[in-house]
């Protein structure tokens, strides 16, 4: 009993503290009026092609505003190109993953699970926590938790133990991929207009050969560019949902 009331006490206490950490339209404000302190971005996804599709125009935003982004993918897309094995499905998105990486000049990392057989246990936690506490980020980004896909769970599940357990405390944010289909029940906190950076995130997303990626297109990121940016008042837009004490809730276990 007592280590889980000192779990919730220490997630309480660093919730609170969190509250005061940079949030992202403070930092692109401040950055679009003044030079701002280089910061450390870093984006957990399920696959190749989620942080692409999910946030890549932010993510490239940051960069070309001069702060450093790091990619962490959970998997390498094993089980993700039809009639082709483990092994040569990983190799072949593995590069898809280091020349979307190219476009968008960020640093890829991979995380070592196995698409489709992802877990979430006590190795696997201290693994990612390893990996995002190297970066020492300033943001992360990571999936939505409610989502059809349990990838894309697992890893947002890991990314939020990390947030709660991190000592070097971040500020959280989810984003959304193939809204209605995997992403559920997301109402976007914060936006970010890509209209100057929504061309380098298709050309990212199409280094993603084997996954079709006019197919990601259709299965509602376009939309949701374009909703998105209706909601913001812009040509293109990506939503996010900030972590915050109100959600603290659900994860105070």
């Amino acid at each position: 009993m007592s280590s889980i009331f000192n779990t919730r006490r220490a997630f309480v206490k660093n919730t609170a503290a969190g509250l005061s950490l940079l949030s992202l339209p403070n930092l692109l404000n401040a950055t679009a009026h003044a030079p701002a302190a280089k910061k450390k971005i870093v984006c957990v996804g399920g696959h190749p092609d989620d942080p692409e599709s999910g946030c890549g125009g932010t993510l490239a935003k940051l960069v070309n505003l001069g702060h450093d982004v790091t990619i962490i993918y959970l998997t390498t897309g094993e089980a993700g190109i039809a009639g082709v094995g483990h092994d040569e499905a990983a190799r072949t998105r593995k590069q898809e993953a280091i020349n979307a990486c190219k476009i968008l000049n960020a640093k890829p990392v991979f995380a070592g699970q196995i698409d489709g057989d992802t877990v979430v246990n006590n190795n696997s936690l201290q693994h990612i926590q390893n990996l995002i506490n190297d970066e020492k980020p300033d943001i992360v980004f990571t999936h939505w938790p409610i989502d059809s896909h349990k990838d894309h769970q697992c890893a947002s599940l890991l990314t939020i133990q990390t947030w709660v357990r991190s000592s070097n405390k971040f500020t959280l944010y989810f984003f959304e991929v193939c809204a209605g289909e995997q992403t559920m029940l997301f109402h976007p906190t914060d936006f970010v207009d890509i209209t100057d950076t929504q061309e380098q995130k298709r050309k990212s997303v199409y280094c993603h050969t084997s996954q079709d990626p006019a197919g990601i297109y259709a299965c509602g990121h376009a939309s949701m560019e374009d909703f998105r940016g209706r909601e913001l008042g812009v040509k293109a837009a990506e939503g996010f949902v900030r972590m915050t004490g109100k959600m603290m809730g659900a994860f105070s276990v």
